[in-house]
């Protein structure tokens, strides 16, 4: 491998790295706005300049590496470049970082304070662009704030594929435009554009003036959306800026969803049901164990439930494909020997949702499919005619097709009509209320953490199989 020198330390490098790649995996931050290390380069933002010693000053997204080049990321050469670079990056960008959703994420600040910091050169009054164009019923464009990278463009045609955006006229009035056959419309991945815009041009509407990154902290988890897995980050309120009065529904809320980046699975990119999860797990949820109906305590509930379950001479079992791994082990240690246990699926394909493609997206709506079969088997959750008990975990039971005169358990998370006509109900944590862990459909285990508290009157399931199995209070 050839060995160059960056700021006079030797370095070993790859024959097919740039001297950026180098100097970044190396630990020697390079600024850089149009470079995103998994699209082509276009080396047309001129922030990562450096300089190799005999040579001047040129890019480092595009310089490949020879064997013995001696390069500089912070002379006074470089750092001029840099500073007249922001001068003309900055010239018509609007300064309205108080009000901007990037505001504390946007490294054109950063870059500015760190390199520039000095007020406009220009005395001019700034061009004036497009303000809040929608570019979908996702995603806003600011043409004011947008600094031409071309990294939206270049995704839409070398990631989703869908050749969703372009660059339509020249200089200083190129404008980022949605082509005209509605693509990026439908693009499932539309939503990763705002992630990698490195100032607040692409904004995302479910994000809109909703909080500043500040008051918020991101906790690790998994995207339930299909057997694929993606890793993510779900961003709630940090506990030192929760709301005391007003809506303090706040404070449990999900302000966003970002991909956690994860090689292993989903590299930096999720799809946008993943950022939809909101709609699942907000719900109006159920908060307490009912009787026929009545309301009744979970210590209530249970008592019924391990009576039902010792009665019963044919008990069937529909587990859960969005249980997680703890829980499909609980289960099977507590109750798996007491019923006949079929692996049923929670979620179902929605109308018009992507069923599968190349990048992410699998048609197993499910995030634990594999790992509940693995437990349990492959027969089809088709519940026998001579079954007098059946336990229904989670979501996705067609209620009408349990034996008629056969007693239900249900263990489930959201307001339902089925709550009030099982016999036994028990309400039970999400996936923001616990932690655990799901495999998803290459084998990858990824671990998810608790956002927020559940209610008082819900159970953990995991602890919950026991006391239905008699072997806890």
């Amino acid at each position: 491998m050839p060995e160059i020198f960056i700021n006079g330390q030797p370095y070993e490098a790859d024959p097919d790295q740039t001297v950026l790649q180098v100097a970044l995996a190396n630990g020697i931050y390079v600024p850089y706005f149009c470079w995103h290390p998994q699209l082509s380069v276009a080396g047309n933002c001129r922030i990562c300049m450096i300089e190799e010693e005999g040579r001047g000053v040129d890019i480092g997204c595009n310089m490949p590496v020879k064997a013995g080049m001696r390069v500089l990321t912070e002379s006074e050469e470089v750092r001029s470049h840099r500073k007249a670079i922001l001068q003309f990056i900055t010239l018509n960008h609007p300064v309205d970082c108080g009000i901007c959703d990037k505001a504390g994420e946007c490294v054109l600040q950063d870059y500015h304070y760190e390199y520039n910091g000095s007020p406009s050169m220009s005395g001019d009054p700034k061009v004036r662009s497009t303000k809040f164009y929608d570019l979908s019923d996702r995603i806003v464009l600011d043409n004011e704030r947008c600094i031409l990278c071309s990294r939206c463009v270049r995704f839409t045609h070398e990631i989703s594929k869908s050749h969703g955006l372009g660059i339509e006229q020249r200089a200083d009035v190129s404008l980022v435009r949605p082509s005209t056959d509605g693509s990026f419309r439908d693009d499932p991945y539309s939503d990763n554009v705002v992630d990698i815009c490195p100032v607040g041009a692409l904004l995302s509407r479910s994000f809109f003036y909703k909080a500043r990154v500040w008051y918020l902290t991101k906790t690790p988890s998994v995207c339930p959306g299909c057997e694929r897995g993606c890793r993510i980050d779900i961003w709630h309120r940090k506990p030192e800026w929760q709301v005391q009065s007003l809506d303090t529904g706040e404070n449990t809320a999900i302000a966003r969803i970002t991909p956690h980046e994860n090689s292993e699975v989903n590299g930096p990119w999720i799809c946008n049901k993943g950022r939809d999860l909101a709609r699942i797990f907000e719900r109006r949820r159920a908060d307490g164990a009912m009787l026929k109906g009545k309301p009744a305590s979970v210590a209530e509930a249970a008592t019924e439930a391990r009576r039902l379950i010792k009665a019963a001479a044919r008990p069937v079992a529909l587990v859960s494909s969005w249980g997680s791994n703890e829980e499909l082990e609980a289960f099977r240690a507590s109750l798996g020997s007491m019923f006949t246990a079929l692996v049923k699926p929670d979620h179902l394909p929605a109308a018009g949702e992507v069923l599968e493609d190349d990048l992410l997206i699998r048609p197993d709506k499910n995030p634990n499919t594999g790992k509940a079969r693995e437990l349990f088997g492959t027969a089809p959750a088709v519940i026998p005619a001579d079954a007098d008990l059946v336990l229904v975990w989670g979501e996705g039971c067609d209620f009408s097709k349990i034996p008629a005169g056969a007693r239900i358990i249900l263990l489930g998370s959201w307001l339902a009509p089925e709550n009030g006509h099982a016999d036994v109900f028990i309400p039970v944590s999400i996936q923001t209320e616990r932690s655990g862990h799901y495999t998803n459909c290459q084998g990858v285990v990824s671990g998810f953490e608790a956002c927020f508290p559940r209610a008082p009157g819900v159970a953990d399931a995991e602890a919950l199989f026991a006391q239905l199995a008699g072997a806890a209070p």
